[in-house]
């Protein structure tokens, strides 16, 4: 059996949060967000990561976080370039903007070699994701399956007083997802959450299931979303050259409608935390100081 991977995204931009969040310190320690993403995955038998980043911030991420945990787990950086497509295919014309996460995972294809699990750079999953993440990609190897899995989390639990995100809300049948939709812009507006669509903003159950880009994966997905850029390349970027993006959310929706793609929902009790903006900060840290006066992390991560 091979040793399954732990894939981080840290090549966003951070527009909204105005920096480079992946690696803005979140303790008093100096440690980043990626640090207990990283000891979690550790204590639940990750032994391998790969860092998916933009080519010039590795040195950054080398000095901030990728030296400290070398001597706890194998690192590896891929990188997310704006010019890292399908061959036959070129950066138009005033694009600057990342591809989005669909493209992201996609880029780390060469570094990955075993069934992985994908997270975001900013997001704080809580241990118990990273159980659920390393015992199914254990299972679907023994049971020589391939079935792709996520962490979902309640909406509520997922939102931000500053201001709007975006979420995969999802539809279950048993334990597995029926389907997944990509809603942008949800916000909290006098007590009633809702999302922007087509400039119509649209009640949500606050209660429902969502995905935080948590998803367990095997090798094989790597065609799936070559397939998926390709085509988003050839009819998604023309209508909006500047801002549109292949969502992993989407990706992985469109092949469950396809009947291409099995994947199994764990359920996560432990408590969300993310910086989207600024403000989220303080919040986040008061969070993780917390957890760690109750001794669910040791003062300093890597003592």
């Amino acid at each position: 059996m091979k040793e399954p991977i732990l894939v981080i995204m840290a090549a966003g931009m951070g527009s909204r949060y105005g920096g480079l969040k992946q690696i803005d310190p979140i303790t008093e320690q100096g440690e980043i967000i990626i640090d207990f993403s990283i000891f979690d995955a550790i204590r639940a038998g990750f032994k391998r990561a790969v860092l998916i980043i933009k080519g010039e911030h590795e040195q950054d991420f080398r000095d901030v976080i990728g030296n400290r945990i070398a001597d706890f787990i194998e690192v590896q950086y891929a990188h997310q370039e704006l010019t890292t497509l399908p061959q036959g295919y070129t950066v138009p014309e005033g694009r600057t903007k990342p591809w989005g996460t669909t493209h992201a995972i996609w880029c780390c294809k060469d570094r990955v070699d075993a069934p992985f699990v994908v997270l975001n750079a900013d997001d704080y999953y809580g241990a118990e994701a990273f159980i659920h993440m390393y015992r199914h990609l254990c299972e679907v190897q023994e049971n020589g399956i391939d079935e792709y899995a996520m962490v979902g989390y309640i909406l509520d639990n997922t939102l931000t007083d500053h201001g709007h995100v975006t979420r995969g809300v999802c539809k279950m049948e048993g334990e597995y997802l029926s389907e997944i939709v990509e809603r942008k812009q949800i916000e909290r507006q006098e007590g009633v959450v809702r999302y922007m669509d087509k400039g119509t903003w649209v009640d949500v159950d606050p209660d429902s299931l969502v995905s935080m880009n948590m998803w367990a994966l095997t090798p094989a997905v790597f065609a799936q979303l070559e397939e998926d850029i390709v085509d988003f390349l050839a009819h998604e970027v023309p209508r909006d050259v500047e801002k549109s993006e292949c969502l992993i959310p989407t990706t992985i929706g469109e092949l469950i409608e396809r009947q291409k793609a099995k994947v199994k929902v764990y359920a996560s009790h432990d408590t969300w935390q993310g910086v989207t903006y600024k403000e989220d900060k303080p919040q986040v840290m008061a969070a993780l100081a917390k957890l760690k006066e109750e001794g669910k992390y040791p003062e300093r991560l890597w003592k």
